[in-house]
Parts: C-alpha cells; structure tokens; sequence
C-alpha cells in the first residue's frame, strides 16, 4: 500500500466530491432505486435480523436525497447534537459560527459566562449577521493561537446589513431609525435561541427544541462509563477540519468498527489493538460503547515504563483510571451522532457534520486535561499527539472516500457483517426505531454485549 500525506488526502477528496456530483449523480435524481418507503421498509426489515445474519444497508441510503432529507427532519433536527467542547469557548464573548442543517448559528459564551446557541438570522430583514466566507471571524475550527482564528472575540454582535446591534445574549441593544415604525418595541427583536445544553463539556443543541430528555438523561448511562475522564475539565488542544466527500453513516461505521483494523490500519493500531480482540457492550437505547483492548505485550510494555517513571502514550497517563480503562481505546456513539473515544492519555471528539447524502465537515480534535500542558516535555509531545491523531485519520479518509463512491456502481452488493461489526448492525437497529418515533431497547427488545 503506497504511503499517503495530507496534501494527497486533501486533493483526493476535493478531487472525488466532483466526480460524486458529476460521474455519479444520486439515484433521486435519475429516477433509479429505492424511493423513501422502500428504503425505510429495508432498514427495519435488516434491523430485525440476527447479528450472524446482519448485512449492509442498501446503497440509496448513502445516496438518496430523499433519505438524506428524511434523516434531518426526522433524526438530526429532532434529537440532541454536538456543536463544539467549552474550551473552544473559554472568555466571556468567545464564539464560534457554524452552519447546521441550514440553520447559521451562533455558539457563544455571554457576558454572565453563560453558552448559548443563537440563530445568525437578524430579526429585521433575515439578513446572516456573519455570512460565512465573507471574512468574519468565528468559522472554522477553534482558535488556541494568534495563526488559528476560527473562535471569535466580541462585545456586541452587529448586523452589517442595517447595524442592528445585539447584546451576547441575542437581546436586540440598537436599531438606527426606528423610531417612526408604530409600535415597534426593541425587546421583541432578539436574536432567536436555540434550545441547548452542556454535557461533560460538550455543548448541544436541539434545534426543533422537542428532544423528550435532557442531555444528561439521554446519556445518563454515559456518565458512568465516563466520569473518570473528567472531560468538562479537558481542553483542545489539536483541531483538524476536512471537507468529506461522503455520507454521514459511511464515517460513523468506520469510527465504530474495528474489523478494519486488520486492513486500513495494519501498520499502525492492528499492532496495538488487534481487532480480533475488539467487543461491544450490551445494545443501549442512546448510545454504543465499544472495546479496544491493548495486546498483552503491550500492556506489559507500559507496565514497566511508568515504573521506571516514563510512560508510552503521547500524553502522560490519566490519574484517576483504574482496571481495564489504563490499557485499552473506549469508543463511543451517543445517537445520533456523537462520535467520540477516550484512551488512557486522552479523549478524541469527532463532531461529524452531514452536509448532504454524499459529503460532510469533519473536525477531528484531541483533548487533554490541563495538568498534561504543564510537562516539561510538553511541545514534544503535543507534536507526536497532532502526528498520531493525523497519521492514522488519513487512512481513514482513503477507506470512506473509496466507499462513497462505490454506493454508485452497478458492482455495488449488499455485503454481509462480521460480529466485529456489530456496532453497524446497532446503528441499523437505531434508525429502524427512530423510523417508528422510538429508541433501540424499546421498539425492538435489546441485545446481549460480546463479553
């Protein structure tokens, strides 16, 4: 397999985005495949399979736009998802833009140190108040230097259109010449909120503002799987953004199984954590948990470095973990789609954003508690972190843009799954039951875990 970088990874995407669009248009458009009801039938059909039965979904679920668009309204819009982690946000007016499901929001931390999620739209004439490729701060990823300006820093926030201006907390502050329009009231011009919340540090937003749980309760079962993280108390500290030419479920199934360990990743985790050893926890109704066990040599390995004082991950060891969590990767996928893992040195968040049934925004960061940045050794190793959390996404990115891709060939087969995919089978079952208006563990009854 010939070796690849980020420059080529980068240019192969962009590259293959195109001939997605162009060589192969989605099947919606050419009036070919599977129509909405015939691919909701499907997924509930494979959903009530047995694991040794289990196959792949059909191909019009990563290409249709009809599905695409049933997902949002009906997945995404309604449940609970992850904009950015606290420490994207640190001081009182830092904020972020992001556009979500077509809505331009507003990630921001006000005055009072309270985060809310905003709507860009300005109250008077719809205008975006920070349209994004037009120069405005606060898109892209977070800022933690002078060269990274993806955060943003503000007092006020100011429409350009008409200089309408808002308060941190949306609450309409000025509005030049409006003083002739009867019964204009400026409290009744706010920028409109979305209902949000912050988990362990992260930040979500449910954008019908229906979500029948709050965050906490959706992932009640996460925070003890978890805790021992201390996650609101980690900071980011490597942030990578790319333009994916693939459909959300495509990145999701890969961050979950590690069958593929033994292909895509055979000279870099398939040594550490062969994926024969991999196993899921018992199904869930918000969430997969995942295993990634190290192999016993190494584990050995770092048994002996700490005890001469050393330690053999990028970062050094977490304090407070204990048994099989200090020698083992955790993967997580809190539904819909928040994708995340921790290991013994760090924790690893991918927020996955769909942009259409055959590409995304990914940002892939690594986070650390802030103890880890006052080593000695700290650039070092924040170096060797950043290598590691690139080296191995790249392979990734080959792997689902090969995939994407072969959705639209007349080759394409509906593949069978190993039980070291059941994480997949899990995420079928997921959007079988959210097809009914319910959750895994209530619409089907649930599943026994691998161990």
């Amino acid at each position: 397999m010939p070796i690849i970088n980020e420059t080529q990874v980068r240019a192969a995407t962009a590259a293959n985005a195109r001939r997605n669009e162009v060589e192969f248009p989605p099947f919606s458009r050419t009036g070919q495949g599977l129509g909405l009801a015939e691919i909701l039938a499907e997924v509930d059909r494979i959903a009530r399979l047995p694991l040794e039965e289990s196959t792949t979904l059909p191909k019009e679920a990563f290409t249709s736009e009809e599905f695409y668009a049933w997902e949002v309204e009906q997945v995404f819009r309604k449940e609970w998802f992850c904009l950015a982690h606290v420490s994207q946000i640190p001081a009182n007016g830092d904020f972020l833009n992001l556009d979500v499901f077509g809505e331009p929001l507003l990630v921001v931390r006000d005055k009072s140190g309270t985060i809310r999620v905003l709507s860009r739209v300005c109250p008077h004439r719809a205008m975006d108040i920070m349209p994004p490729e037009f120069g405005h701060e606060g898109h892209g990823p977070a800022q933690w230097d002078e060269e990274k300006s993806g955060c943003g820093q503000t007092r006020i926030f100011l429409c350009p259109y008409h200089s309408w201006t808002f308060e941190l907390d949306g609450r309409l502050k000025a509005c030049p010449e409006m003083s002739e329009a009867k019964g204009f009231q400026r409290d009744e011009w706010a920028l409109a909120e979305f209902r949000s919340e912050v988990w362990n540090g992260f930040i979500f937003v449910n954008l019908d503002g229906k979500a029948p749980r709050s965050v906490s309760q959706q992932y009640a079962d996460l925070q003890v799987k978890v805790g021992a993280w201390n996650l609101a108390e980690m900071e980011m500290v490597v942030s990578n953004e790319w333009e994916v030419p693939c459909n959300w479920k495509v990145l999701a199934e890969n961050f979950m199984e590690s069958y593929h360990h033994a292909g895509a990743h055979a000279k870099t985790l398939q040594p550490l954590m062969p994926a024969k050893g991999t196993w899921t926890e018992a199904e869930g109704a918000h969430s997969i948990r995942c295993h990634l066990p190290y192999r016993e040599k190494l584990r050995k390995e770092i048994v002996e470095m700490e005890a001469r004082g050393e330690h053999w991950s990028a970062f050094p060891p977490l304090a407070d973990l204990e048994g099989e969590a200090k020698f083992e990767w955790g993967l997580f996928l809190g539904f819909p789609l928040f994708t995340f893992l921790v290991a013994p040195d760090q924790a690893v968040w991918y927020r996955i954003l769909p942009q259409g049934p055959n590409q995304l925004n990914l940002l892939t960061t690594v986070l650390v508690p802030p103890s880890s940045k006052e080593h000695p050794d700290w650039e070092r190793m924040l170096e060797r972190g950043g290598e590691e959390a690139v080296g191995f996404h790249l392979e990734d990115m080959e792997v689902i843009t090969a995939v994407q891709r072969s959705m639209y060939a007349t080759g394409y087969q509906r593949g069978r799954l190993s039980h070291l995919e059941m994480p997949i089978w899990l995420l079928h079952r997921y959007l079988a039951a959210r097809a009914q208006n319910s959750w895994p563990t209530e619409y089907l009854p649930g599943v026994a875990g691998q161990r």
